[in-house]
């Protein structure tokens, strides 16, 4: 992991991609009573979420540390994928949270939290429309098709943390694309793309989320996350396949979310099975 040089120059050899600004993140972020309590910007590092969830369980970070990198050499998504891009063309962050005071039942909602937040931040500092692809991918609209934008990866750290992490596809060009399913904020026609606004905004919103759900006792209906998460949920309504563990599949429409924040998947045989986790095919449009 190697620290931020101002003196580098080769930090400044795509124009278009100015490195974070650390010193500002920190002034605008970290306050007295917050919940952010560091913010560190590395220039490069193979996972944010192994990084911190490693000094967490080393008691070497408390909650509210921030981990920000400019480039993720083996970033993780769901199921072990790959998430790879160019240097200082996304948001490549995880927080540590340590929600003592909610039952450890409830902490399954983190990545649906984390997945609002992200997209409430986003619409409000990018001016792109986005919604959630359940449980934990960001969807933006390019060219008239859906594509994905972000993910979310929530891992246990310790005994009582959650580390949280977001892969944010902010100014890649259509040619830097991992795959075509792909999309970026700047190839969703985002009003800016200036990832020091952008991170700010996100962090806000998951400090403002984490804060109502936390003081509800992570109750989904009380603290309006179920409500919010089911608003902008691009899976419910539609046709689709849940691959399941043990290479089970479960098609029909998802109907809702239940209380856990499980995908309830009405099937041709007039079952109502909830999911919980799974990799969601949408088949067709709502």
């Amino acid at each position: 992991m190697t620290p931020q040089n101002p003196s580098d120059d080769s930090r400044w050899s795509d124009l278009d991609r100015p490195p974070l600004n650390a010193v500002a993140l920190r002034r605008g972020l970290v306050r007295e009573g917050g919940l952010y309590r560091e913010i560190e910007v590395v220039q490069q590092t193979g996972s944010t979420n192994s990084d911190l969830a490693a000094r967490a369980e080393a008691g070497k970070a408390d909650e509210g540390a921030v981990l920000v990198a400019e480039e993720q050499t083996a970033g993780r998504g769901r199921l072990d994928r790959r998430w790879t891009a160019p240097p200082r063309s996304g948001l490549f962050f995880s927080v540590l949270l340590k929600p003592t005071e909610v039952p450890v039942a409830r902490w399954g909602w983190l990545p649906l939290l984390t997945g609002v937040a992200v997209a409430t931040g986003l619409s409000r500092a990018a001016g792109v429309d986005t919604a959630l692809k359940w449980p934990n991918d960001l969807l933006v609209t390019v060219g008239g098709e859906e594509r994905k934008a972000g993910g979310i990866l929530a891992e246990r750290a310790g005994a009582d943390g959650v580390v949280v992490g977001v892969g944010i596809n902010v100014t890649l060009r259509a040619d830097e694309l991992p795959v075509p399913q792909a999309g970026s904020l700047a190839l969703a026609g985002a009003v800016g793309t200036d990832r020091d606004p952008l991170l700010r905004a996100v962090l806000r919103s998951l400090e403002d989320w984490y804060g109502r759900w936390r003081a509800a006792g992570g109750d989904p209906s009380a603290s309006g996350l179920q409500e919010t998460y089911t608003a902008g949920c691009a899976t419910l309504g539609r046709v689709v396949r849940a691959e399941l563990p043990g290479e089970r599949a479960v098609v029909g429409e998802a109907v809702a979310l239940d209380g856990d924040g499980r995908l309830i998947i009405a099937t041709d045989q007039g079952m109502q099975e909830p999911v919980g986790a799974g990799d969601i095919v949408h088949l067709r449009p709502a």
